[in-house]
């Protein structure tokens, strides 16, 4: 079974060596749409894949790090990257060019890590990033898949290899997420009291 949970942010960036002068050539902006796609083979405690109210955490703050900032490829200019660092607070550096096809790869890849790193408490069991498709404009979308995030030849994703600024390291519900992110460190779920109803016989309901 899957389930889908829709994100917003508003961005801003160059993407070099496209087709596109004004995209190659001028800082412009979208207002994104992202859907995350989980799948899972069995429901937790709640009948649930997964809780909608857990993607508000970690994940929502990672991809909440795109809005209102402006993203730019860790190989660009170096004096283009100097004077978005100097001039916006809130910026994100890629180790791939910020294209909607990199952005799902990029969201997909981040929502993984963080599920492998998620100790979970309500019975949840093999739940997994089935897709992730980055809305750019209200006629063009970009679907990544866990193939496309494995394939070097788009472009390899390492942890290490993105960089927040301190503003946006700020504003996540935990200023140190990234880096516990980076060190495997733990994301524990809130615990739940499991309650099993009667019926009218006495008995545990699916005893």
């Amino acid at each position: 079974m899957r389930i889908r949970k829709l994100f917003k942010f508003e961005n801003a960036h160059i993407v070099r060596n496209c087709s596109s002068e004004r995209c190659k050539h001028s800082i412009h902006g979208h207002s994104y749409q992202i859907e995350l796609i989980l799948e899972a083979n069995r429901l937790d405690h709640g009948q649930m894949v997964y809780d909608f109210g857990l993607l508000k955490s970690s994940i929502k703050d990672l991809i909440d790090s795109f809005d209102h900032a402006i993203c730019f490829w860790n190989q660009d200019d170096p004096e283009y990257i100097a004077a978005c660092k100097k001039f916006s607070a809130r910026w994100i550096s890629l180790p791939v060019s910020p294209s909607a096809e990199q952005f799902s790869r990029v969201i997909f890849f981040w929502a993984r890590e963080i599920l492998k790193q998620t100790q979970m408490q309500n019975g949840e069991a093999d739940v997994k990033v089935y897709s992730v498709i980055a809305h750019e404009t209200a006629t063009g979308y970009a679907q990544c898949f866990s193939e496309d995030v494995d394939n070097a030849q788009m472009g390899k994703l390492n942890l290490e290899d993105f960089e927040f600024s301190p503003q946006v390291c700020a504003e996540w519900g935990d200023p140190e997420l990234y880096q516990k992110l980076i060190n495997g460190e733990r994301f524990i779920n809130p615990s739940v009291s499991i309650q099993v109803a009667v019926n009218k016989k006495g008995a545990l309901d699916g005893k």
